[in-house]
């Protein structure tokens, strides 16, 4: 993919690979190695506009900031208009310069509280939301799908309604809700909702490698990409697109179990750390076996033997 900086409202991104939210797993210190392996903007988590409002302590967790991000970008997630507006105005987003609003999590609980994709099924809403989330001042952007089944596919015209309502930029993920996070990507559909706006438009879905990303903004003439589950997998896809030199990789994963330990309490480092080194072996040789040890690694020096018996 050809690496290009984008205008989002009030703000220049240094390229257009970002780094999806992801629930679970983008932390600031997942994030912060992203940004040194050449991800050009990564979000956090999704946030409950609503917990924020109410100070939730562990909303206001999700909001650490990643310290080599030249944009914090905060992705919220809510239903009422009203919630995204007291959220985004607040305090605790003065750090962050884009707001993303999330319109496209297919998650059942999310989904049946009326939020995340089921915003798709009602535009006028949505806009409502969009526009409370502008009042903010900041730059906002939107995440959506390309419907919620192969029977409502509205791709273009939620595009449209997301542009007149305000957002400076929409990320295209090239599946019905119904699809969850798998089947092919849609590459059509994003090209129809990139043909229709003005505003930056980035393609999501499928992408593991840099053929795919490569493929992504071939077929749909996007602005940009972005990774999600194949960042879990392997970051250093980040550096295998933007052509960042790694020396180490496993120097690479050693700061990053490092920076968890640091960051957050032992319990939630120990469980977080092994659920990725799991992911990142994943392919490898003897990858079960190792991943039955790291699963009874019971602190940061057991999974800190284990990795360096590792080879990336």
């Amino acid at each position: 993919m050809r690496l290009k900086k984008i205008e989002i409202g009030k703000i220049t991104t240094s390229n257009n690979l970002f780094l999806a939210p992801l629930a679970g797993y983008t932390n600031a210190v997942f994030r912060n190695m992203c940004i040194r392996l050449g991800a050009g903007v990564t979000f956090t988590e999704m946030v409950n506009a609503k917990g924020l409002c109410f100070n939730s302590e562990g909303t206001k967790e999700l909001l650490q900031t990643a310290e080599g991000n030249a944009i914090n970008a905060c992705q919220l997630f809510g239903g009422e208009a009203e919630y995204i507006q007291r959220a985004a105005c607040s305090e605790h987003l003065a750090p962050f310069g884009l707001i993303d609003i999330n319109m496209g999590c297919p998650v059942p609980k999310i989904f049946k509280n009326g939020e995340g994709s089921a915003l798709m099924a009602n535009i006028p809403l949505a806009q409502s939301i969009v526009k409370a989330a502008k009042t903010s001042g900041k730059s906002v952007s939107v995440k959506f799908r390309t419907g919620l089944d192969g029977e409502h596919i509205i791709t273009r015209d939620f595009a449209l309604a997301m542009e007149d309502a305000g957002a400076d930029m929409i990320t295209v993920h090239g599946r019905t809700r119904d699809k969850m996070y798998s089947g092919e990507v849609d590459y059509k559909e994003i090209a129809a909702a990139k043909a229709a706006v003005k505003i930056p438009v980035i393609a999501n879905g499928g992408v593991f490698c840099k053929a795919d990303a490569d493929k992504l903004m071939d077929e749909t003439g996007a602005d940009g990409v972005m990774v999600a589950r194949g960042a879990m997998y392997n970051p250093f896809v980040f550096a295998e697109i933007t052509g960042t030199q790694v020396a180490d990789k496993k120097a690479v994963v050693k700061n990053q179990l490092d920076e968890t330990f640091k960051e957050y309490d032992e319990r939630f480092a120990t469980v977080y750390m092994r659920k990725m080194i799991a992911f990142y072996i994943k392919g490898q040789p003897n990858a079960a076996a190792v991943r039955v040890k790291l699963m009874g690694a019971d602190n940061k020096r057991e999974i800190e033997k284990i990795l360096n018996s590792l080879s990336f």
